[in-house]
């Protein structure tokens, strides 16, 4: 299935952990393969870091903080123009398939 959520995008949750509902973010990485997305800010997980060597370089422990992948059904687009969350439909504009928001039908490509 396309993926109409592209890296860059910003998104509002939905849905999920308490937390992050409401929370708008820009999307940093889209994985298709598994049906996710990583949001700016958004599920932040902690990870427990030790000490390593690699390549002359030493990593320093504790815990790492980073964004945690959610799901793609989690989120939803905010409309660059009429700033509202939105469904995303597909137009064809020439040769090149063109995304458009289903509230206001601007186009969300530039």
């Amino acid at each position: 299935m396309k993926v109409k959520i592209r890296k860059g995008d910003t998104v509002e949750v939905i849905n999920g952990r308490r937390d992050d509902k409401g929370k708008r973010g820009e999307v940093i990485k889209v994985l298709p393969e598994t049906n996710r997305v990583v949001v700016q800010g958004v599920h932040m997980v902690a990870k427990h870091q030790r000490q390593v060597q690699a390549q002359g370089r030493t990593v320093n422990p504790g815990m790492v903080r980073f964004e945690g992948s959610i799901a793609l059904s989690n989120v939803m687009l905010v409309c660059p123009k009429c700033n509202k969350l939105t469904r995303v439909g597909l137009s064809r504009g020439g040769e090149s398939l063109q995304r458009i928001c289903k509230k206001c039908d601007s186009v969300i490509d530039g």
